[in-house]
């Protein structure tokens, strides 16, 4: 069974930073992409990085620049570096590993 655990969310102010990591268990962790997804309240759970196998990444075009998809396969971990954070980047954050994997879901919250 696939169990993911997010942590490293918080209430950080504008232009700060955080990093969030995704602990996973129960499977082969190298050999599947990972991704964070964001959802703030009304809106829909939007992708914001992923991270394939081979270590390729891709972004959404709101937080290129400024976010860092990495992965430590040794550690069967995924993390996502936020720099430069800006209110609108307040949402719950959630891992999630290919073939239909979600954690729980850390808060990040963004203050002016």
């Amino acid at each position: 069974q696939v169990h993911l655990v997010e942590s490293g969310g918080g209430l950080v102010q504008f232009g700060g930073s955080l990093r969030l990591s995704c602990a996973a268990s129960g499977s082969i962790f190298s050999i599947y992409a990972m991704a964070w997804y964001r959802q703030a309240p009304g809106k829909q759970r939007e992708l914001v990085a992923v991270i394939s196998s081979d270590g390729s990444t891709n972004y959404a075009d709101s937080v290129k620049g400024r976010f860092t998809i990495s992965r430590d396969n040794a550690k069967n971990t995924v993390y996502l570096q936020m720099n430069r954070l800006k209110p609108e980047d307040t949402a719950v954050y959630y891992c999630y590993r290919e073939r239909g994997y979600w954690g729980q879901g850390t808060q990040v919250t963004v203050s002016s």
